[in-house]
């Protein structure tokens, strides 16, 4: 997997640095993968981090490619913690599930009852209201720059 250099460490994706980059532009507050979502894989502990969190508690997952694996996830991470607004931002809505499909990323989002958009983070997501997040086994990731935007400094919990 490569990664493309930002001042504080590195951007997985052409994509996510463009939505990145673009938010910063705008002065919109973020902070990019900096909270952990542990999730149960049925027999299995794991973790999600998703790659953007608005300071009004939306989360927001950048999405080149959705696989199944990923599908998968998010299934299990929306029964699991349904207190969670995770929301998609495709960087292509019409691409299909895999090579023969009629489903669309878009559609398989809007089936299974995803928030969605396309290429840029809707201004309406960035100004609706804080929502009540249940805090209960979420961490937050250890921060280099300690006074800058923490969405969930007043929870007890903190990761590494």
């Amino acid at each position: 997997m490569s990664c493309l250099q930002k001042e504080t460490g590195y951007y997985r994706s052409i994509f996510e640095k463009t939505v990145c980059s673009r938010l910063e532009d705008n002065k919109v507050q973020f902070e990019y993968e900096s909270l952990v979502i542990p999730y149960v894989v049925p027999e299995l502990r794991k973790t999600y981090t998703p790659d953007i969190v608005l300071s009004n508690g939306i989360i927001i997952e950048l999405k080149g490619q959705l696989t199944r694996e990923d599908r998968a996830k998010h299934l299990l991470i929306k029964k699991q913690r349904p207190d969670l607004d995770i929301r998609f931002l495709l960087q292509n809505c019409k691409n299909k599930l895999y090579k023969t499909s009629k489903t669309t990323y878009g559609d398989w989002l809007t089936n299974n009852n995803f928030i969605w958009a396309e290429r840029f983070v809707p201004v309406e997501w960035i100004d609706e209201r804080p929502k009540e997040i249940d805090t209960t086994n979420l961490f937050v990731k250890a921060k280099p720059k300690p006074n800058s935007f923490r969405p969930f400094t007043r929870y007890g919990h903190r990761g590494k």
